[in-house]
């Protein structure tokens, strides 16, 4: 398999709820306005606490300065994982439990902390672009390393570097997980849409991104304390990804979100009591490791300040009940 080391640039920053409103004009630019932009990687996430944006250098000249937004202290490099070659947005999305041995552990393994995006197309892992060298070295036994130069992908060579963590041999302990785990009411549906089409939809969707303001949808009533507000927009090299709960979606047109065969709705796995920071590792594999095991597919979106796990509906009760005795095993 070959591991794209894309050309982006990128920030992670987090808005404040109450500084949306002074972002909104630069947010719609990038959603809406892609082509008056010179922004390729744009994704903005929405969570009880706040919005986390990730989005290239050209993006974020689009935000203003403001006391309301935080920016991570790196800058990231989005890796892709894309199997039988071809370009990484039209490919099949590989799912971060299929990266989970091969990726995502040994950079854990190796004290390299990752941040993770799955949209309907792919998975992105973000990793600082100072943690590059040691990301090749760690990697390039599993993978052909390729670079994304000027929108054509060249051979990246490894370095010979190591920040002096060994590799754990084979059948090391599994990884505890040390973080409060919590599984949110709603249902969720991962989408896309053909750009063509956004125009047609884009005030209902700025309804969704800036206006709704919380769980109103029907069914969601304000006695339901477990149904939290998610939404995630990405507009990554021109395809569209949208993470929303099942009664988001029914505002929306006829035919014009795309759907699986099976219609498949999510549940998910919020990870984190307190904000998880940018510097601990091993908390995407901590989750994902034991999914791969199992064998059960999932997306995986980190946040400025949690992380969120979505699993297939029917095997949430096994995935939480399993996590959950990993937590309490160490």
């Amino acid at each position: 398999m070959e591991l794209h080391i894309l050309e982006h640039s990128l920030k992670v920053a987090s808005i404040e709820k109450e500084g949306i409103q002074i972002c909104t004009h630069g947010l719609i630019k990038l959603a809406f306005l892609a082509s008056k932009t010179r922004c390729k990687f744009f994704s903005l996430t929405e969570t009880p606490e706040d919005y986390t944006i990730i989005v290239d250098e050209e993006g974020f000249k689009e935000l203003p300065q403001s006391e309301h937004i935080s920016v991570a202290d790196a800058t990231w490099l989005a890796l892709n994982v894309v199997s039988g070659g071809g370009n990484a947005s039209n490919s099949q999305p590989i799912g971060v439990t299929k990266i989970a041995k091969s990726v995502i552990a040994p950079l854990a393994d190796h004290n390299i902390s990752v941040f993770m995006l799955s949209t309907y197309q792919t998975d992105f892992i973000l990793v600082r672009e100072r943690d590059l060298p040691m990301v090749m070295h760690t990697l390039s036994s599993e993978f052909t390393l390729l670079r994304v130069v000027n929108g054509e992908t060249v051979a990246a060579h490894s370095l010979g570097v190591t920040n002096g963590f060994v590799k754990p041999k084979l059948g090391r302990l599994p990884r505890p997980i040390i973080h409060p785990l919590s599984s949110p009411s709603n249902m969720f549906c991962v989408t896309s849409l053909d750009p063509d089409t956004l125009p047609s939809v884009a005030t209902l969707l700025m309804d969704v991104m800036f206006y709704s303001g919380g769980p109103k949808e029907p069914g969601a009533s304000s006695e339901d304390s477990s149904h939290i507000r998610f939404f995630s927009f990405s507009l990554i090299e021109g395809y569209i990804s949208l993470v929303m709960d099942e009664q988001t979606t029914q505002r929306f047109p006829n035919n014009v979100l795309f759907t699986s065969a099976s219609g498949e709705l999510w549940k998910m796995v919020r990870i984190g009591g307190q904000p998880l920071g940018f510097d601990e590792c091993g908390i995407v594999a901590q989750i994902s490791e034991p999914l791969a095991t199992a064998d059960i597919p999932a997306y995986y979106i980190s946040t400025f300040k949690f992380d969120h796990a979505l699993v297939p509906e029917e095997n949430i009760q096994s995935v939480i009940g399993a996590l959950r005795t990993k937590s309490t095993a160490q």
